[in-house]
């Protein structure tokens, strides 16, 4: 039983040729229903094919048993049974995507030492329309406990897959101790593993462990002893950002830092990782690339993240800060080498066109890692770096665009690709009969649009008048229903609260 739950009434327009002539009851948020039918979606599936529809889709408990096609002639003349529900959503002139995925999220209760709800982030993913996050990277003891309840739907969370961190203290120094590590984070019941920052036979280790054990590993690679070849030879299931990929197509293997370069500095380390991308050899860099696909090596971009690097006015002027920003997440993003990804003192207007730069060849190996069969995914990284959960993964999306991909292949990156390094292909990721009813109702057409997942909507001219609209009216995880603009109504609820606290605070 989920923490609070909210009634919120669906409209059936019965004048509609589509609709049943009996209104059904209202559904509750956060109730999961013996038998739930979405009625006149169009549907896009995770699988890249084009939007299809009206369909009704039928959830029986937390799964899709049946997505039935509509043929409205057959219906007006009556001549067409529709499935029953005990409930219904009215989708019609919806889109219903499956529920989006989030290759790289960190949950998080707290921001530079200071508590900050873990609600607030659990509930601005399922705002977005964010069913399952791979975790890599929190208090794995708090978060795997949060997991199994989320899977009980015992609270207003996204499915959880928790990646422990590899090198928590004491890190594994040598193979034995890395092996044991694996073991460990396995014994705890973690669904896969973390690394950064690892030296060449640490990571063998670990990743043979892994392999064994059966346990997927997702690598954030830095500035260190492996790149995307050990990835490639070792078996990592995807790399994470894109250190690792540009080092391993560099003559020499090593970026050329200046002498004064300091990589626990983070001006210097994300000031010259602008620099990064223009010195891998193209010819190499294909070849990188080549192996990563044969090898199945996944690419977890997460292009949002460092957004910042090449317009920081942007970064730091979101719309949806004024109202959605927890000021403890806020007080982190502020410029303080103290925090990751704090690093903008002295930030010039030389390092945004280095990272504009930047941006074009990385996202032309993309496209490029795409042509030869590479999977990419799509995550964000929030938390760091002016990007608030859920909002950096629909920003992800837009910059998948920007890189030159299909909207369609855009929610394949986000559904069935991320789906698939998660090793839940089978159940996740798809509008599909037999599925997991993860699913998403849609105010708009994210494949004209991607900015109608926002989940504080867009304006539109319809008929001469400004229309707001958009956002995801429905987040369905596990078959229970979640309603988009109540989740938001409570976190504006709950940053208010928190801001009028420190005000209150500061003025003692």
């Amino acid at each position: 039983m989920v923490n609070r739950i909210f009634l919120v009434l669906i409209i059936v327009s019965i004048s509609s040729p589509l609709a049943l002539a009996t209104q059904k009851q209202s559904v509750v948020s956060g109730k999961r229903y013996p038998r739930l039918v979405i009625r006149n979606a169009t549907v896009v599936d995770g699988n890249g094919t084009p939007a299809a529809g009206p369909k009704d889709i039928v959830i029986v408990g937390n799964t899709i048993a049946e997505v039935v096609p509509l043929d409205p002639v057959a219906l007006r003349e009556g001549r067409a049974k529709r499935p029953e529900g005990d409930v219904e959503i009215d989708a019609t002139g919806k889109y219903v995507l499956p529920g989006l995925i989030n290759a790289h999220g960190h949950v998080q209760y707290e921001r530079g030492g200071v508590p900050q709800p873990v609600d607030y982030c659990l509930k601005l993913w399922l705002a977005c329309g964010i069913t399952s996050v791979r975790d890599v990277g929190s208090d794995t003891k708090k978060t795997i406990p949060l997991r199994d309840q989320s899977a009980k739907g015992e609270v207003v969370a996204p499915r959880l897959f928790i990646y422990a961190m590899f090198g928590y203290p004491p890190a594994p120094r040598n193979a034995d101790e890395a092996r044991a590590r694996v073991r460990e984070i396995k014994q705890m019941g973690a669904d896969g593993v973390k690394i950064l920052g690892v030296d060449r036979d640490i990571m063998a280790a670990l990743l043979d462990e892994a392999h064994k054990l059966g346990l997927r590993v997702a690598h954030h690679v830095g500035v260190e002893e492996t790149n995307a070849w050990d990835d490639i030879k070792f078996g990592t299931t995807s790399i994470e950002h894109w250190y690792g990929i540009p080092d391993a197509a560099i003559e020499g293997g090593r970026q050329n830092f200046p002498s004064y370069y300091n990589y626990n500095n983070e001006t210097d380390r994300f000031r010259w990782a602008g620099r990064l991308w223009r010195e891998a050899n193209p010819e190499r860099l294909t070849k990188v690339l080549e192996a990563m696909v044969a090898a199945n090596v996944a690419w977890d971009p997460t292009l949002d993240i460092y957004e910042a690097s090449r317009d920081l006015q942007r970064a730091q002027t979101q719309p949806w800060f004024a109202e959605y920003l927890h000021p403890t997440l806020e007080e982190y993003f502020k410029p303080n080498p103290a925090y990751h990804g704090s690093y903008f003192i002295g930030w010039s207007s030389t390092d945004e066109t280095f990272w504009k730069e930047n941006y074009r060849i990385w996202m032309s190996a993309l496209r490029e890692f795409d042509r030869l069969g590479g999977t990419i995914c799509a995550g964000e990284d929030a938390g760091f770096i002016y990007q608030m959960y859920g909002f950096g993964l629909i920003r992800t999306l837009e910059l998948h665009q920007e890189a030159g991909f299909n909207p369609l292949k855009i929610i394949q990156h986000v559904t069935g690709n991320n789906a698939k390094i998660l090793g839940q292909e089978e159940k996740l990721g798809r509008v599909r009969a037999g599925f997991t009813a993860d699913l998403i109702v849609v105010n708009g057409n994210p494949l004209e649009n991607l900015k109608v997942l926002y989940p504080t909507g867009v304006d539109e001219i319809r008929d001469g008048k400004t229309v707001h609209t958009g956002g995801v009216e429905w987040t369905i995880k596990d078959g229970i229903p979640y309603h988009g603009p109540t989740l938001m109504r409570e976190i504006k609820e709950m940053v208010a609260k928190a801001r009028a606290e420190r005000a209150a605070k500061a003025a003692r």
